[in-house]
């Protein structure tokens, strides 16, 4: 297991704003915190995910979840598609587009956390 990384407050900080600073300057689309927060889950964590689901995680309703996938799907990061097993549910899934912008998002944040010499 990794060692943590210790940050001070305004290294913390300076590390989100370096990175949404990069994020705004770079040529991948801007998302709200929301939409990133829906991102982040659909990747990070074990799918299946649905609306219904990721509306509870975050604490929104489900037209909340569905303006965002629809964001989102534009842009190809997710895809979504109805449960063949429970045709209540639409799926939220992965793309290899997405995929790319969760790791370009991971490099940038990684960049700027050692520019800052907050990896320990």
């Amino acid at each position: 297991m990794r060692d943590s990384i210790q940050l001070s407050t305004g290294e913390a900080l300076r590390l989100w704003h370096d990175v949404h600073l990069a994020m705004v300057r770079d040529d991948q689309p801007d998302l709200s915190a929301r939409q990133l927060a829906v991102l982040l889950t659909v990747y990070l964590e074990a799918p299946p995910h649905t609306v219904r689901g990721l509306a509870k995680k975050l604490v929104v309703t489900k037209p909340v979840i569905t303006r965002a996938l629809d964001s989102m799907g534009k842009l190809d990061l997710v895809s979504r598609r109805r449960d063949e097993k429970d045709r209540r549910n639409v799926l939220v899934q992965r793309t290899v587009k997405g995929a790319l912008f969760i790791e370009r998002l991971a490099d940038t944040i990684t960049q700027r956390a050692q520019s800052l010499g907050g990896l320990r």
